[in-house]
């Protein structure tokens, strides 16, 4: 059984999105991330830059003590290899996987995230970020475009690249991205939204999520660490 330290956001969505796939049994462990759970000492123990997902796999691959991990990445590779699943073993579909895994990490992702926090979050509004960072979420989006011009999914089979990929697609109109104009992206994208574990890992999310409700100033200073105003 795996725990699953999770709240739904996109980072969470990727390990749902494979524990629902792979039918491994997992128990969600709420993280609300707006009331600032995630500072919790217990949390911190598993997860100690206070960020979610984190998993604790009690029943490990040869035994032993539980193995406890985070960061999104790190878990979808490490479920990878322990169920077998979404992730070649040949090193060449293996690494083709692996580094759109990373592009998803170091670009798709961080800069996704900052387009919706200039253009949702901030309280002030800054037109050079909101353009920086529309602008560069279209360049990845192009990128994802090419290369699903040329595979059906981001490695050739579903893999781990595109269940990290995909929850940061979600929000695509609230980014400022028309998916039309991105017609190999929008085939992806449909595709993976019409799986049963997709439908599956997003139900469980909205079962457990704050949905619309504005946040609080508190709320926001958690999350974004900005100051009290006293």
């Amino acid at each position: 059984m795996i725990d699953l330290h999770f709240w739904p956001t996109p980072n969470g969505h990727k390990v749902t999105l494979f524990l629902e796939e792979a039918a491994v049994p997992y128990t969600i462990v709420p993280v609300d991330i707006a009331n600032g759970e995630q500072f919790r000492p217990e949390f911190l123990a598993i997860s100690p830059n206070n960020r979610m997902p984190a998993i604790v796999d009690h029943e490990p691959a040869g035994g032993g003590e539980p193995i406890a991990l985070f960061e999104s990445g790190a878990i979808l590779l490490y479920l990878a290899e322990k169920t077998g699943r979404f992730l070649s073993a040949d090193p060449r579909g293996r690494y083709d996987a692996i580094q759109w895994l990373m592009w998803q990490m170091g670009g798709l992702g961080p800069m996704s995230g900052q387009n919706f926090h200039f253009n949702v979050y901030a309280p002030e509004k800054l037109p050079y970020a909101q353009d920086r960072y529309r602008r560069e979420t279209a360049r990845l989006y192009g990128v994802l475009d090419k290369q699903l011009g040329a595979h059906e999914y981001l490695a050739g089979d579903y893999s781990i690249a595109d269940m990290a990929s995909y929850p940061w697609l979600v929000p695509h109109e609230k980014l400022g991205q028309d998916l039309n104009d991105f017609p190999n992206v929008k085939r992806w994208f449909d595709a993976i939204a019409a799986r049963p574990a997709t439908k599956a890992a997003y139900d469980k999310g909205e079962a457990i999520g704050r949905g619309e409700t504005p946040m609080t100033d508190e709320q926001r200073r958690i999350l974004f660490g900005t100051p009290r105003a006293d």
